[in-house]
């Protein structure tokens, strides 16, 4: 009798994209409490740490001399230079999830992702809108964290990084973080049901039909 495995599947990647502030990271942390077949990629990072982070759990903090030799080391699927630090996504924090077929989330902007399309063609991209600027700006200011001048860089970077929307998969408007989360996942369930990702139906077939 011919079984199925369906568990025997290569892992994807998941790529969620917003400006600063339209809630990408929260649908994120959603997503990973949701849904335990699915890891987030630890980032590295120039930035300083923040109160309240952990390194190698938020992200992998390093100086400009660290992340210089990774990238000359090949170490990063994508790098990108944002708001004066540099962020990138680790080769090693990813490959061993994907082989194993666990599937991976990655917090990047658009610049990561277009690099990230040009290394695997097999990326799954959801970009997340905010449902107006001026509620942006309210989402920005009301977190206490940045000063005017740096609430106003974002809100010029964020018309820049919105203009490159039609670039993804998949984009919603995250007017509500809880539907906006459901959207995402269904995303996500449906795409791990392709075909090309079930790798055990080549044998299924070739067992069903001789």
């Amino acid at each position: 009798m011919v079984t199925a495995n369906p568990l025997k599947r290569r892992g994807l990647l998941f790529v969620l994209s917003s400006p600063s502030g339209a809630g990408k990271s929260t649908i994120a942390r959603m997503i990973l409490g949701a849904d335990d077949g699915i890891g987030l990629s630890v980032s590295a990072t120039t930035r300083p740490i923040r109160a309240g982070e952990t390194d190698g759990m938020d992200y992998h903090f390093v100086t400009n001399d660290e992340f210089d030799a990774l990238v000359a080391s090949g170490e990063f699927l994508e790098w990108a230079n944002v708001f004066g630090h540099r962020y990138g996504t680790l080769k090693r924090e990813v490959v061993k999830q994907i082989e194993n077929g666990r599937d991976v989330l990655l917090d990047i902007d658009w610049q990561g992702t277009q690099q990230l399309k040009q290394v695997d063609p097999d990326i799954v991209r959801v970009f997340i809108l905010p449902p107006s600027m001026e509620e942006l700006e309210r989402r920005l200011r009301s977190r206490g964290t940045d000063s005017g001048t740096v609430i106003a860089s974002r809100m010029a970077r964020a018309a820049a990084e919105i203009s490159h929307w039609a670039e993804y998969d998949y984009v919603f408007i995250n007017d509500d973080a809880e539907h906006c989360r459901k959207l995402v996942h269904t995303v996500l369930k449906a795409e791990r049901l392709k075909a090309t990702r079930r790798i055990f139906l080549h044998d299924f077939v070739r067992g069903l039909i001789g």
